[in-house]
């Protein structure tokens, strides 16, 4: 991607606020195809070829934007997302361990972070 975008002198165009925005328009794009769906008609996108290929084409929007975005700002993507993933391990343990709560709510402890994070309703 990075490649790409020089390749057509894009650099200055592709500040992280650029990049975040274009990710999120993206993302939005995606949630646009599924915003009147049953959740029976959602879970057969992928059956019929003309949407699943906007949905394709938005996934791909999606991860493209957001790599380019990780390299901008030199975040090593599948160490970010590991370690995210360890944190959401300890804030929401599976039920009957480590004392585990219905639903693994923390108890208002907040995240493994010891702040009480913006996605605090829901794991990643």
């Amino acid at each position: 991607m990075a490649a790409f975008a020089a390749a057509r002198d894009w650099q200055p165009f592709h500040t992280p606020k650029n990049l975040a925005s274009a990710l999120s328009v993206e993302a939005s794009e995606l949630v646009e195809i599924f915003q009147w769906m049953t959740p029976e008609q959602s879970a057969r996108v992928m059956k019929e070829p003309e949407t699943a290929g906007r949905v394709e084409d938005e996934v791909a929007d999606v991860l493209a934007y957001l790599l380019q975005f990780c390299d901008v700002l030199g975040i090593d993507v599948l160490t970010a997302l590991s370690a995210k993933i360890d944190r959401n391990e300890l804030r929401f343990p599976v039920p009957g361990e480590r004392g585990g709560r219905p639903g693994g709510r923390d108890g208002g402890q907040g995240d493994a972070r010891g702040g009480e994070g913006k996605d605090r309703h829901s794991p990643e």
